[in-house]
């Protein structure tokens, strides 16, 4: 398109070719892919096994052991597939190892096929180390096909390590194939995060500012300013926010959404049985759009028998029917069309509360109700530990997607669907934390860090810094939420400012990450032929040209830098008087 302005004497061309940027040239890849299907046959091991000895066990037994009084085998299937099976199992650790000598500075990727005997079990990948056990992941097996175990680990010291297989049913054969252990650098890991930024998150722009004849503007000066960002980064609030102008500033120069940390759940709207105050959400949300900050609803109900209104406890099981369905019809209908998300039902893996009273339909029906009512909005499964611990089996990528599977089965939840992972850390494993995310996002579902965190310690700030680089540049993660909104009497596990909002080193911490995202003070100069290349996260931009000094005028021109499935090349013709 090109915009002319009448008595003008001069044009300023940029040409803004938006181009998919490739992967950096050095260091191994890392592969994200990851299997959620129970499969005939294995996939070939990763990285072709990385350290892994006869990763695909083809040469028979080598390489592998007895471990905890099993007895081992190598078998080979009918269309001749060879793999190994620990039988005989009188205890848990009771399978197949393999020994190695891991570095403390190294960050390892796993991953195995499992299989078992006869109908299923939890198969846990285990390392046991000269300081303890490091549980790389967890998958449950089945019978019939072979599933996909995918996770990682550090370790806090160096020296040897035996890997081992655990599974709580003994009775059971415990099957292994295409075993993966590939260890990374710091630095390759890191790598790994700029490549997927550069690949998912951003677009090279190339601008060429010529004159209205079409020649070159050398040596003009170029300034690039982020107005909003595609990404939504935010911070959970409180209601302090709507009384506080310094609170309202300080969040709403950073972030593009948020959650309410405690106002919308059901003991703060009904404290009182038949009682019900919207008041403080309805400020909090009006506040909200006043701000163009999106809000996450947060939550419907809580599966987490601890936090229901008080009056909710004592209810029989019809009683609580009525008192839900009051609950589910109120809080969405109130809300419809005005929220990006809802939390329907909280923490449904870890807690049943619901499905204890009303049966184990419970959850699956609030999620159906909540679609009838609210089509357009997304409905999130919202847990805890899927991706901050490896050892807790009940929240594994495995269970959830076992979960997600019930709840989008049952009859009328056909509305949209989406993963919310809590995040709240206390010393990250960001090799199970990716594997993790990479077994989730096979589903295909978008993904949220919803209520992220880091415990206090003398390292929160740098494990803050390290868990938010790895959730940013994840490819399939849409949206980080930190659970660190500010009340007078402090935070839920971690602040990001002290009470009079400056920057504790945390604050500092995603002040630092936002600038990067948001390429503050990016400037530079047209080269020879009038062009200026850098790449851009996605989103909306202020340009400014300042010719070169002969000239007097300045140019400033929005623009919008879009993923390369929308539009791989832009024109933006202005021009500008002198």
């Amino acid at each position: 398109m090109k915009v002319w302005k009448r008595n003008s004497m001069l044009v300023l061309l940029l040409h803004c070719h938006l181009l998919l940027a490739g992967y950096l040239a050095h260091a191994l890849s890392y592969d994200y892919t990851a299997s959620i299907e129970c499969l005939e046959d294995p996939h070939e091991p990763q990285y072709g096994g990385g350290m892994v000895e006869n990763p695909d066990l083809n040469e028979g037994l080598k390489g592998w052991n007895a471990f905890g009084g099993a007895d081992i085998e190598h078998r080979v299937s009918e269309i001749g597939n060879s793999f190994i099976v620990a039988s005989n199992r009188s205890k848990p650790h009771a399978s197949v190892s393999q020994s190695f000598y891991l570095l403390k500075d190294m960050l390892y990727s796993f991953s195995a096929w499992m299989k078992v005997s006869v109908g299923s079990a939890t198969v846990t990948a285990v390392f046991k180390t000269g300081s303890g056990f490091e549980h790389a992941g967890v998958i449950t097996a089945e019978s019939g096909c072979w599933s996909m175990l995918k996770g990682g680990l550090t370790v806090p010291s160096s020296g040897p390590a035996e890997l081992y297989f655990e599974s709580k049913n003994t009775s059971v054969e415990v099957w292994v194939d295409s075993i993966s252990l590939q260890p990374f650098t710091k630095e390759q890991w890191t790598s790994h995060q700029a490549q997927s930024m550069e690949r998912i998150h951003m677009r090279k722009v190339r601008l060429h500012a010529v004159d209205k004849e079409g020649n070159p503007l050398v040596n003009a000066t170029i300034s690039i300013k982020q107005r909003k960002p595609t990404f939504p980064f935010g911070c959970a609030i409180s209601k302090q926010i709507l009384t506080n102008p310094t609170y309202q500033n300080w969040f709403t120069s950073r972030f593009t959404v948020t959650t309410f940390e405690n106002e919308m759940k059901w003991y703060s709207t009904e404290n009182i049985q038949g009682v019900e105050n919207y008041s403080i959400p309805d400020a909090m949300l009006q506040f909200a759009k006043s701000r163009h900050v999106s809000v996450r609803g947060h939550n419907v109900f809580w599966d987490d028998p601890q936090y229901q209104p008080w009056w909710v406890k004592s209810l029989s099981p019809s009683q609580l029917k009525l008192a839900a369905e009051k609950r589910i019809n109120s809080v969405v209908s109130r809300y419809k069309g005005q929220l990006i998300a809802w939390d329907v039902v909280n923490e449904n893996l870890h807690f049943s509360f619901f499905e204890s009273k009303l049966g184990n339909d419970a959850s699956r029906g609030f999620y159906r109700r909540a679609h009838q009512i609210d089509r357009r909005t997304r409905m999130f499964l919202n847990e805890f530990n899927t991706i901050e611990e490896s050892s807790d089996e009940s929240a594994s990528p495995g269970k959830y997607m076992e979960k997600l599977r019930e709840i989008r089965a049952f009859s009328g939840n056909s509305g949209p669907t989406g993963i919310g992972l809590e995040a709240h850390f206390d010393q990250p494993n960001l090799p199970y934390m990716r594997a993790a995310i990479d077994t989730l996002a096979a589903a295909k579902l978008p993904i949220w860090l919803t209520e992220l965190d880091v415990r206090s310690s003398p390292n929160q700030a740098q494990y803050l810094e390290q868990v938010l680089r790895e959730g940013r540049a994840h490819p399939a993660v849409n949206g980080i939420v930190m659970w660190a909104s500010w009340k007078p009497e402090g935070c839920f596990r971690m602040c990001l400012t002290d009470n009079d909002f400056n920057n504790l080193p945390t604050g500092d911490v995603v002040d630092k990450l936002i600038n990067e995202w948001s390429h503050k003070g990016l400037v530079g100069t047209s080269d020879g032929h009038g062009f200026f290349e850098t790449s851009l996260f996605h989103g909306d931009y202020e340009v400014t040209v300042a010719p070169p000094a002969v000239l007097t005028s300045s140019l400033v021109q929005t623009l919008r830098v879009v993923p390369a499935d929308v539009s791989d090349k832009t024109a933006i013709y202005v021009r500008i008087s002198p």
